[in-house]
């Protein structure tokens, strides 16, 4: 191993919302000294190029940039797992045109701030590929990524709602060259979906942005939720994890997901804890001689 590529080569970075979503305001990720933001973009209502411009103008001046601004769509719900069967993503028919129409206002909003890259849970992608729904799915992805492409932007499919070996056949069927993942290992144990480090294996060679987030198994993996925990609580192991992407040769930022917005107080602190937790592991691992080659 190369011992000279150190802990600073991992950025630990913090999901952010500005109106909308999980995360934590702009003020609160400053404070909590990271560096690097996903963004989950602001609702329909106020997502312009106005927006766009001050929030990047504010981050520009504490020092911070955005490198992912995930997708979020009206209506959907993560209230259990039939539930986001049934309302998340590009997955349902009833709102998937409209959906991919407001994906690329997304993409358009991820241009205007300076990004590369948009994210989001495509939902329950059919595990038979010869089902019409596959293929709907599948073209829609495509006319997705067609658009992000002639505007320089990736997208980055986020993991959990189906096993790695559905999403990488998916992946290879969609076929598009600025197509991705984004890894959440917790997801992987919250919907039921696969042990997390063996499916980072098994995605790794597209995985292009992570997140750092944990969680327990349930009783009854795949029909029932698991339990997001603190980081260093659950069942996720963060040393391998993080051993892992290194062998896989990710080279990123690993940002925090704690998704408590309603309690912000113990958002924030679990964050800190976590901030804390992700660079002792990074320290260690240097330590150690296990930084990335």
């Amino acid at each position: 191993m190369n011992n000279s590529v150190s802990a600073a080569d991992y950025p630990i970075g913090v999901f952010a919302s500005i109106d909308a979503g999980f995360g934590v305001r702009l003020d609160v990720a400053h404070d909590l000294g990271t560096p690097t933001l996903h963004l989950h973009a602001p609702q329909q209502t106020t997502r312009s190029a106005e927006t766009a411009a001050q929030f990047k103008k504010k981050a520009e001046e504490l020092g911070m940039r955005v490198t992912v601004v995930f997708a979020g769509f009206d209506g959907e719900s993560y209230a259990d797992i039939p539930t986001v069967q049934q309302t998340v993503g590009l997955a349902p028919a009833a709102t998937r045109a409209a959906r991919l129409a407001e994906l690329k206002e997304i993409i358009d909003f991820t241009v205007a701030l300076g990004v590369d890259a948009t994210g989001l849970h495509i939902g329950f992608v059919p595990h038979d590929s010869a089902d019409p729904e596959y293929t709907a799915i599948v073209d829609a992805v495509r006319e997705a990524c067609d658009y992000a492409a002639e505007r320089g932007v990736n997208i980055h499919l986020e993991t959990g709602q189906e096993p790695a070996g559905v999403l990488v056949g998916f992946l290879e069927t969609v076929g598009r060259q600025n197509l991705f993942v984004n890894f959440d290992p917790a997801n992987m144990i919250l919907y039921g979906c696969g042990e997390p480090i063996f499916a980072l294996k098994e995605v790794g060679r597209y995985v292009r942005s992570v997140h750092c987030k944990d969680a327990k198994w349930s009783e009854n993996p795949g029909e029932t939720w698991g339990a997001e925990t603190p980081l260093g609580e659950g069942d996720v192991d963060f040393a391998e994890f993080l051993k892992t992407l290194s062998d896989i040769g990710y080279r990123g930022p690993l940002t925090i997901e704690r998704e408590i917005p309603q309690e912000p107080e113990r958002q924030r602190s679990e964050i800190a804890h976590a901030i804390t937790f992700i660079g002792g592991l990074l320290e260690g691992q240097h330590s150690a001689g296990e930084a990335p080659q």
